[in-house]
């Protein structure tokens, strides 16, 4: 198998890490947006208006739903209390990997990140990027070259590498089913895949790789759905 060959597979498997952290089906009344998919074209699929959809999912912007995504499309039961799978909220308590169980799922009881100190913060630094859901799906961090990168919570490594464009020296680490983090455009990885980190351990160095500025672009995704990190992380 020739080199670019390797790099390739190695890409499509990153990618296909970044994208879900296994697709598990959805309740009857809920559909998982696949790619093509618009919020009219969903609702004439399922024979709902547009506003309904828009209404029982609590989209802002019905025209920014990603691949992935779980939507209600059925109308909530009488008395339901049941929010959409993809709909991210927060309970005080306990878990492992830094996360906390909440009930409400469609499906079963999800585990969401606590509303503050779930994470520690990936680097020191200002940010220079927040989280909009569409042209950005994470935060930025600028610094200077080199400053420490550190594992925002424990888990396994499942990327290290530099082989999905846009992203360059790209570490992608797993909490548990369905949490992940990304840390982007490092100037150095200083952790492998397959290897366990601790919250706080430094895993790479800061850099400006595949990037027009040394910062850290760093991503938390939920069942591969993008959510804002900075929701979950300390004030500072």
């Amino acid at each position: 198998m020739s080199r670019t060959t390797m790099r390739r597979l190695a890409a499509a498997a990153m990618a296909a890490t970044l994208v879900a952290c296994g697709t598990p089906s959805v309740a009857p009344g809920y559909y998982r947006v696949e790619r093509g998919d618009t919020i009219s074209k969903i609702a004439r699929a399922h024979r709902q208006s547009v506003p309904s959809i828009v209404r029982w999912n609590n989209l802002t912007n019905p025209d920014s739903i990603e691949v992935g995504q779980v939507l209600r499309v059925a109308p909530p039961g009488a008395g339901s209390t049941r929010t959409a799978p993809g709909d991210v909220r927060t309970t005080p308590g306990t878990a492992s990997a830094g996360v906390t169980p909440r009930a409400g799922s469609a499906t079963e009881a999800t585990p969401a990140p606590s509303s503050r100190n779930a994470l520690v913060w990936p680097a020191q630094g200002t940010t220079v990027r927040t989280f909009d859901g569409a042209s950005s799906k994470g935060i930025d961090i600028a610094n200077a070259l080199g400053t420490p990168v550190v594992a925002a919570a424990g888990g396994t490594v499942v990327y290290a590498g530099n082989g999905l464009r846009g992203y360059g020296n790209l570490l992608i680490v797993k909490h548990n089913a369905n949490y992940l983090t990304a840390y982007a455009h490092n100037s150095k990885l200083l952790v492998q895949e397959g290897q366990t980190v601790s919250q706080g351990q430094q895993i790479a160095a800061m850099g400006d790789s595949d990037n027009d500025r040394v910062a850290l672009h760093f991503e938390l995704r939920y069942k591969g759905q993008s959510i804002d990190p900075a929701r979950y992380l300390p004030t500072r």
